[in-house]
């Protein structure tokens, strides 16, 4: 037996690929990371059932009540070292015969019935103002875990303020590791045109040589006509202002049909920017290294997104290094900007109109933003270090969980 079968193996629960799922990518990524940081373990994944890969286990089928019994036994045969699991509720709600869904019920079932393992929650729909069955999910999943992690601090001093009007006290076990992002794809500007090349883009014969990217999954929240309806006006002071022409790059495709409507809309606006040689859709699926190609020709990125905690197309963006533009207030999305100081933020039409102009029209920031994402993700959201604080995470988990050490991690504030 290897040395490598021998140790006792890291558990991922989690969505995963082939899913069409931003969870499903994520875990993919932190597995990769999380592997390299403990050569001497596998980590292995328990997925629903459309998961696929060497060391996946497709078991959740939350169509049925008891979805999580399943689970639980791979995981007591498994005996793992620690069980990480991704969650995001509808990853394990169930939902009955008269549409009445179990709000998560399942999952801290789950939790209870593998307690005897080191446990540690990476929630990643944490909201500043959260509804009543949120609060009492939060916390029962604090009690039942070593270890949850969130995404940024502004959501725990927010949580600890909306736990002390209930006069709850915030647990002590929740700690902060950012979203993680690639440390190791990097193109430099003279790569650009062998990348369009590859990505067919040389083809689009009117297609400028400085490109805004709207990039990723295209639903109902990402709003992408807020920039399409005002890119005519953008592009035509960008031109008068600088003498060079700027060009629309939309890049994505539908992941729910339930946001056809919007799709549809996003899609009619980029049709007329097209025949007027101003824009272009690329059609692709956002995985994998054409994600970051896409993005990779763009000059920056505007995530022009209405309701996102943390953004799995932000951490794309920040791995390239590309300046951006979001939308505030919007918890991790702002917080990311504010912490990477890579990015410009605005809250209504007139401002992105104004941010986009301002940073087409100065390279010099563009390059200071650059400048910044790259220390910012080399020192704080490389995957590396990410993997890194997970494997502290671990530690502490199983520390509580064998040894009884407390843990008493204090509130930011």
């Amino acid at each position: 037996m290897s040395k490598l079968t021998e140790k006792k193996p890291i558990v991922l629960v989690s969505s995963y690929p082939p899913r069409l799922c931003g969870i499903a990518t994520f875990a993919e990524e932190a597995r990769e990371f999380i592997q390299k940081a403990n050569p001497d373990r596998n980590v292995l994944v328990i997925s629903h059932t459309d998961g696929k890969g060497k060391g996946v286990y497709p078991l959740i089928d939350n169509k049925k009540y008891l979805w999580w019994k399943p689970v639980a036994e791979k995981i007591k045969k498994l005996k793992p070292y620690v069980v990480h699991i991704q969650h995001e509720y509808g990853l394990y709600e169930y939902v009955d015969s008269r549409g009445i869904g179990d709000r998560n019920r399942g999952f801290l079932d789950l939790l209870s019935s593998i307690s005897e393992f080191p446990i540690v929650v990476e929630p990643h729909t944490v909201h500043g103002r959260l509804k009543e069955y949120e609060e009492e999910f939060i916390f029962k999943l604090c009690e039942s875990s070593d270890i949850v992690i969130f995404k940024n601090d502004y959501l725990k001093w927010r949580l600890n303020w909306t736990f002390t009007q209930k006069k709850w006290v915030l647990p002590k076990n929740i700690i902060i590791i950012r979203h993680g992002a690639r440390p190791d794809i990097q193109w430099e500007k003279k790569d650009i045109p062998k990348l369009k090349r590859e990505l067919g883009l040389n083809k689009v014969k009117y297609l400028s040589d400085h490109l805004v990217g709207l990039v990723g999954w295209i639903q109902a929240n990402k709003r992408w006509d807020i920039l399409t309806s005002m890119w005519e006006e953008i592009s035509a002071e960008i031109k008068k202002r600088t003498g060079q022409n700027w060009d629309l790059l939309a890049g994505g495709i539908l992941r729910d049909s339930a946001h056809i409507q919007d799709y549809e809309k996003y899609k009619e606006g980029l049709e007329i920017l097209e025949k007027k040689g101003l824009a272009h859709y690329y059609e692709f699926i956002p995985r994998g290294k054409i994600y970051y190609k896409v993005m990779a020709v763009c000059d920056f990125i505007v995530l022009p997104t209405v309701d996102e905690t943390q953004s799995g197309t932000l951490a794309r963006i920040i791995a390239l290094k590309k300046p951006f533009i979001t939308t505030a207030p919007l918890e991790g999305l702002t917080a990311q900007t504010l912490e990477s100081e890579g990015g410009l933020l605005f809250t209504n039409k007139e401002m992105l109109k104004e941010k986009v102009i301002r940073l087409a029209c100065d390279e010099k920031l563009r390059d200071e933003f650059s400048e910044n994402l790259k220390k910012y993700l080399k020192t704080v959201v490389s995957w590396e270090v990410i993997a890194h604080k997970y494997n502290e995470a671990y530690k502490l988990a199983r520390e509580h969980k064998y040894k009884g050490v407390e843990i008493n991690i204090p509130p930011e504030f």
